[in-house]
């Protein structure tokens, strides 16, 4: 038994379930940072479509092993404790019967933001950025403000719905309470192309980073652009965050709101005292915002 394993057995609502036995997988879907993810029938509930999320022992042990003695609420526990339009729901976490910690979730049947992106839906887009914006901001305005700081945001993880009019926050196997202990420089984490110049330089974090990624995000969903123009996709993306600056929003969206693109530019500081303090401060700054072509 693995240190998560024995972690995670003590944990309040942690079940045990057959994954193969109990889930009849329809299809793969997106792989997370230490996890597989698929999309399921589940046997037990009445053939409900629900997401399922089977992650990586090895990978969750390593993570796990850096917060010994802190009494680090497992991602199960801390998914569950979100209750927002705007976050996929956790219905179920445990583990499998091959020790695998598994989370259950509300399937969302829309594409994921990644995907609009990398396909560059400039068409199925259009007039409808700001909105999910605005949704995807406030799902993370409520994340901080239960006291947890997400570390891994980014397009693959924001689902859609169908018709794209909502969207929903996923993945929080890398998120922290937002305490001290948990924001010590070393925890070098989170996915490179979106992620603050302080977790890559290994300094103490805050919020502040998601408030980075989030802007990062936000740029690449209005743009399907980088303000950093790279082929690397590992850590040495995140150095030319802080060693360069970004591309100006408006160079490549001239038409786009002004408060949209100041604030957005202003959450891509790369020191953190000149950055956004919070999403309090970009939710300020879109409002009032306007649609652009």
């Amino acid at each position: 038994m693995g240190l998560f394993d024995k972690f995670f057995a003590k944990k309040e609502g942690a079940k045990r379930a057959d994954v193969e036995a109990r889930f009849e997988r329809i299809r793969s879907a997106i792989s997370g940072t230490m996890s597989n993810f698929f999309v399921a029938k589940d046997r037990e509930n009445a053939n409900a479509i629900v997401g399922v999320k089977l992650c990586d022992i090895e990978k969750v042990d390593f993570f796990e092993s850096r917060f010994k003695g802190l009494n680090k609420p497992s991602e199960g526990e801390i998914a569950s404790q979100m209750n927002h339009p705007n976050i996929a729901k956790t219905l179920e976490f445990g583990l499998s019967t091959k020790n695998q910690p598994y989370l259950v979730m509300e399937f969302v049947d829309g594409p994921g933001l990644q995907v609009l992106i990398q396909e560059r839906e400039e068409e199925k887009l259009r007039g409808l950025r700001l909105d999910m914006i605005r949704q995807m901001a406030d799902a993370l305005h409520y994340v901080h403000r239960k006291e947890f700081i997400h570390r891994d945001i980014c397009p693959r993880n924001f689902m859609c719905s169908l018709d794209l009019k909502t969207v929903k926050l996923i993945d929080f196997g890398l998120t922290l309470p937002a305490t001290k202990a948990f924001m010590v420089p070393g925890n070098r984490t989170g996915t490179p192309l979106y992620m603050a110049p302080e977790i890559v330089r290994r300094r103490a974090t805050d919020q502040r980073v998601d408030v980075f990624s989030f802007s990062m995000t936000c740029y690449h969903l209005i743009t399907l652009e980088l303000p950093w123009q790279m082929s690397d996709t590992t850590g040495k993306a995140a150095l030319h965050h802080d060693t360069s600056p970004p591309r100006d929003i408006l160079e490549l969206r001239p038409n786009l709101d002004r408060n949209l693109a100041t604030t957005i530019m202003a959450g891509l500081k790369a020191n953190p005292e000149e950055r956004l303090p919070d999403m309090d401060a970009f939710i300020r700054g879109i409002r009032g915002a306007k649609i652009s072509p």
